[in-house]
C-alpha cells in the first residue's frame, strides 16, 4: 500500500473494526478502545510493526478494490502467521478477488518462513467464512454470546 494512503486506511480500518466489535456484542465505548489499542499496537507511529505487510487488492483494470494485512501472529512461533484483515469493496465481492488475495497472502507468508496461516472471522460474516473454508481453513475455536434482555 502506498504509504501516503496509510493514515486514511488506519482511520477507516479502526472504525470498521469497532463497528464489527459492536455487532459481536461489545459496547461502542469498549469497541472503540479495543480497535484503537489494536491499531496502535500493530501500527506504532502509523507504520506497520516489523514483519507486518499491508497490500492493496487491485482488479484487472488496476483499480484498488480492497486490502490485505498479513504478518506474524502473537505467539512465540516465528512460523505462525496471521491474516489480520482482508476486505474487498462490497460492489467487487463475488468476483474472486478475495480468493486471489488470500492465495497471494499464503505465498507471501510461505516466502517469509511461515508454516501456518490463521485468521479470525466474525460469526455473522457468513460469506467470508465460506471463502475461508473453501480455501482449506479449519475452525479451531468458537466464541459464543447470548444477549440477555
Amino acid at each position: 500500500m502506498d504509504a501516503r494512503l496509510l493514515p486514511a486506511w488506519l482511520d477507516r480500518s479502526r472504525a470498521e473494526y469497532a463497528k464489527d466489535l459492536v455487532a459481536a456484542g461489545q459496547t461502542p465505548d469498549e469497541a472503540g478502545r479495543h480497535a484503537a489499542d489494536s491499531m496502535a499496537r500493530y501500527f506504532p507511529s502509523g507504520t506497520p510493526s516489523p514483519g507486518h505487510a499491508l497490500f492493496d487488492v487491485v482488479d484487472a483494470a488496476g483499480a484498488t478494490v480492497g486490502h490485505l494485512w498479513i504478518g506474524p501472529d502473537t505467539s512465540e512461533d516465528a512460523g505462525s502467521w496471521w491474516i489480520w484483515d482482508i476486505a474487498i469493496d462490497a460492489d467487487k465481492r463475488g468476483l474472486g478477488l478475495g480468493r486471489r488475495a488470500m492465495l497471494l497472502g499464503e505465498e507471501y507468508a510461505r516466502a517469509q518462513g511461515a508454516h501456518t496461516l490463521g485468521l479470525s472471522v466474525f460469526g455473522f460474516n457468513t460469506g467470508a467464512r465460506g471463502l475461508y473454508e473453501s480455501l482449506g481453513y479449519e475452525t479451531t475455536s468458537v466464541k459464543m454470546l447470548k444477549r440477555l434482555g
